[in-house]
């Protein structure tokens, strides 16, 4: 040990014990003498002959300084263009700290250890270097990052300049050529397209060199892809100038020439408006053989719903699912990138909930880049009114994330800040956040007034240079441009889009290719039967176990006798959890991955599942369908947080990025999936029509109403029918474990040849009905059936005049009634489909009774929910002229009782009214 292992307050109070030691060597204890003896004379770089130096009292003090100056200097940073924040903090003054001017100068530079004090005469030049750095046009804001490693890394990073000029050169003429064409980007479109909305990026102009720097550096440290979510300010040009859309497309879509819908088999192609669009680009790296991949997906107008999309992506993007057992993630393969807006990064809660997903297990991707485009001010809301915290970013210090706000109209700065940001991410694998404050030159679509409510704001921005002024005045300073040259430059670019706009077809610039046709009558061929000796060895191989594990003795008696399930073929041994296991395997045999995530999806809300194992003495987890020796793919499994619209979101962006993998996921209840009503508007069911996307991810959702109240019944089919056209999706609610297992295995053999989203309405105490098993043989030798007629009325069907349609648990529960029996003139008729709807099946049945007089639709949801109100006009089409009329809870604008007592008698009255009057 010797005195360089003492630094800052640590020396100065091992000075102070050396000197009690010398005055009196028995005013220390035994074993702190003998460590001073081992230490010996302090060495010269702390003279004796200054006082202060063994002061610890008054070098605490100092030291608090510095420290304060650390962690609260972005207080006092001029991060606003417009000098409209006030900057400057009492706990930065020296009087706060109990020290003075003078104080400070007579203590030398080496107590505060690191690249700052390098060269320093005193600790004042060191203080003065310290407020250079945190205190100038960039706020760092790291007082939250706990973990010793990175905030000593963050730490050197910043006081060593190691990104800053000189030591990290940029390319000033380059950054003026950059900025020109942002700035001619936007004033050509100001000039040639008055009126139309663009959502301009002026006032962030430097958004655009910062994504180009993390691009270059994910490049350069080997990531082949990259994805960026933004909303509308500045995504035009982005895309013109990250994204290398061409101009052409761009002005096309401005001059919105008048086209005809397309309609490709049932399919309406609407499109979008231009700010809304997606792109993607290859970059070239640099000495480098591969070439980094970006990606910007669409966008709607619900501003951060993209954000858990994104991560989605780069999730399927950078993992391997191609072998059995647990996919494999690669954190250096991808980097999501999400650019929020200062309104909506605090005010809208899925940004919450995507950021909760960084660390997770299940949803971590190797960090994320986000950048705040901060214009400090929403459409026309200031800060005050937007959010309750000092910055817009906030939120992001919960999740101890990075902060770095910096000043938009500082290049150098912006620059340095894109470096630190991705350098970061790749050394961490963790997420970093970058403020870029500036201003938003018009209103918040060009198109209002945006002086009717910040006057003073926008008098200050009329009179504001824009950034690629100040720029070109610095390099003139410089000695690197010429006066004139940089509005030269400004006049080529602007004249180099005249010229293409004038040369504009738009016809052929918009060319589009048309969303995938998806043929349902194709689909519904797909052979699902598996063999009966394939799926015997499956279950077996899925009751294995290690030596040494102990399942948990109430779960052994139930996989004992699934040991039995398949031994009889025609006994009703496979409940809905077998038949879902055994689908899964034999997908995963297909070859097919399988990713499944959802709240409690392990074990399954109901207990009904168990994919996942515990040992009951240790804990240890079993997955066995990742040990399955049939197995050609990865299986995924994990509980997602307790969160819907960033949970859903992400699975969306699995899915688009891997369309080959089944991705499911599955609520907790069918309700549950209100929270994530917006993927469902925006990407699920609506991406095909808009975007040309083809998802196919797959929801669970438990649906049935039995007496837990409102909040626990209903998956609200009658919202998904709404929204249910061109084909878009498919809306199942099975009444056995057989048609569960082939509407699996269906979705799995159509991903690649017509994929379209699955939503099951799965059942909840149907999970362990008698009537819901099936049989061996109808796994082997079935198939997926949209409807299924009423088998016990086959021989008699002249004598029907009432044909009951239903699904779900209402038809178990009208077969099970005992009152079936008892009215041999009606006969029920399950719809197991119910998008898209099974035209000729259901035609077909109701020809099939002669002497039908009636078609009644029962639901178990009141009369304006459920499925009623969708099929009444194809009831009614297909009636022929027979009455066709509903049994449903009255209407209302709660789904169900809260009382059992009353769901019971309601249920009851439902069950009889069905089989009544005949």
């Amino acid at each position: 040990m010797d005195w360089s292992d003492f630094q800052g307050v640590n020396r100065a109070y091992a000075l102070e014990l050396y000197d009690r030691f010398l005055a009196d060597p028995a005013s220390q204890e035994a074993a702190t003498r003998e460590v001073l003896l081992e230490l010996g004379d302090p060495p010269p770089d702390v003279p004796a002959a200054v006082p202060s130096a063994r002061n610890p009292a008054l070098f605490i003090r100092a030291f608090n300084l510095v420290q304060s100056i650390r962690r609260y200097g972005h207080l006092a940073a001029k991060i606003d263009p417009l000098a409209v924040r006030p900057a400057g903090d009492r706990a930065l003054e020296l009087e706060t700290h109990g020290v003075t001017a003078e104080d400070l100068r007579t203590m030398p530079a080496e107590l505060i250890p690191g690249p700052v004090a390098k060269g320093a005469s005193s600790l004042a030049e060191v203080i003065e270097r310290l407020r250079e750095i945190y205190c100038s046009s960039t706020g760092y804001d790291f007082a939250h990052i706990f973990v010793p490693e990175q905030r000593r890394w963050l730490r050197a990073a910043v006081e060593s300049g190691r990104f800053q000029p000189p030591a990290a050169p940029i390319d000033d003429v380059g950054l003026l050529d950059r900025l020109t064409r942002v700035e001619a980007f936007e004033t050509f479109l100001h000039r040639s397209f008055p009126g139309k909305t663009r959502f301009s990026i002026e006032g962030l102009d430097m958004l655009v060199p910062m994504l180009d720097e993390v691009v270059r550096g994910a490049g350069e440290a080997g990531l082949r892809r990259a994805f960026i979510g933004m909303a509308h300010r500045g995504r035009l040009n982005v895309m013109a100038h990250v994204m290398g859309k061409p101009y052409e497309t761009i002005f096309a879509e401005f001059t919105d020439p008048l086209r005809n819908a397309l309609s490709i088999e049932g399919v309406q192609w609407m499109g979008d408006v231009r700010y809304h669009l997606g792109a993607s680009h290859v970059v070239d790296v640099e000495d480098d053989e591969v070439d980094l991949r970006l990606v910007m997906p669409p966008n709607p107008s619900h501003l951060e719903a993209i954000d858990p999309i994104i991560e989605g992506m780069a999730r399927a993007a950078g993992t391997d699912a191609s072998r059995s057992g647990a996919p494999v993630l690669d954190p250096d393969a991808v980097l999501p990138i999400l650019i929020h807006g200062d309104a909506s990064f605090p005010g809208q809660g899925v940004v919450a909930e995507t950021l909760n997903l960084h660390r997770l297990s299940g949803y971590e991707t190797g960090g994320t880049v986000h950048i705040i485009a901060n214009n400090q001010i929403g459409f026309t809301t200031d800060p005050d009114d937007g959010y309750s915290t000092l910055y817009a970013s906030g939120l992001a210090r919960a999740f101890k994330i990075p902060i770095v706000h910096v000043n938009a109209d500082d290049p150098e700065a912006c620059i340095a800040a894109a470096r630190l940001a991705i350098t970061y991410r790749n050394q961490f694998k963790h997420d970093f956040l970058i403020d870029l404050v500036g201003y938003r030159r018009y209103g918040h679509n060009e198109g209002d007034e945006p002086s009717f409510t910040q006057p003073m704001m926008y008098r200050r921005i009329a009179g504001h240079d824009r950034v690629r002024h100040i720029w070109a005045r610095t390099l003139e300073s410089r000695g690197l441009i010429g006066e004139g040259e940089a509005d030269a430059m400004l006049a080529r670019g602007i004249a180099d889009l005249q010229n293409i706009l004038e040369h504009l077809n738009p016809d052929r610039a918009l060319e589009e290719p048309p969303p995938m046709a998806i043929d349902a009558r194709r689909a519904a061929a797909v052979t699902t039967a598996v063999a009966a000796d394939a799926l015997s060895a499956m279950n077996a191989a899925l009751l294995e176990t290690p030596d040494g594990f102990t399942v948990h003795r109430k779960l052994e008696r139930q996989r004992e006798r699934r040991r039995h399930a398949l031994d009889q073929p025609n006994d009703r041994t496979i409940d809905w959890s077998i038949a879902e296991e055994l689908a899964f395997a034999s997908i995963l045999a297909d070859g097919t991955p399988i990713r499944l995530t959802g709240e409690d999806v392990e074990r399954g809300t109901f207990s009904h599942r168990h994919a996942v194992l515990f040992d009951a003495n240790d804990g240890r987890r079993l997955i066995p369908l990742q040990a399955l020796p049939q197995a050609r793919a990865a299986f995924e499994i994990h509980n997602s947080p307790l969160s819907e619209a960033a949970a859903v979101g992400f699975e969306y962006g699995y899915n688009i990025e891997r369309p080959q993998s089944l991705t499911i996921w599955e609520a907790q209840y069918g309700d549950f999936i209100n929270g994530a009503q917006v993927i469902l508007d925006e990407f699920v069911l609506s991406a095909r029509a808009k975007w040309g996307q083809t998802p196919s991810l797959v929801l669970l959702l438990p649906h049935g109403y039995e007496g837990q109240g409102p909040d626990h019944a209903s998956a609200r089919p009658e919202r998904l029918l709404q929204l249910a056209a061109d084909n878009n999706l498919r809306l199942a609610n099975c009444t056995t474990a057989a048609q569960y297992f082939h509407l699996l295995r269906r979705q799995a053999a159509l991903l690649k040849t017509h994929p379209l989203p699955l939503v099951v309405l799965t059942p909840k105490s149907l999970l362990r009905h008698a009537a819901v098993s099936s049989r061996p043989t109808d796994l082997t030798d079935g198939a997926w059936q949209p409807v299924i007629d009423d088998s016990d009325r086959a021989a008699a069907k002249g004598e029907v005049r009432r044909l009951i349609l239903c699904s779900g648990k209402m038809a178990i529960d009208l077969l099970t009634s005992g009152q079936r029996e008892k009215t041999p003139q009606a006969a029920v008729c399950r719809v197991e489909q119910l998008y898209p709807v099974p035209d000729d099946e259901l035609s077909g049945v109701i020809a099939g009774y002669p002497a039908l007089q009636e078609i009644v639709w029962a639901q178990e949801e009141p009369e304006n929910m459920g499925a009623w109100e969708f099929f009444r006009p194809i009831f009614e089409q297909f009636a022929n002229g027979r009455a066709v009329r509903v049994v449903a809870r009255p209407r209302s604008s709660s789904p169900s009782e809260g009382s059992a007592a009353l769901h019971a008698q309601v249920q009851a009255s439902l069950i009889a009214h069905a089989w009544s009057d005949l």
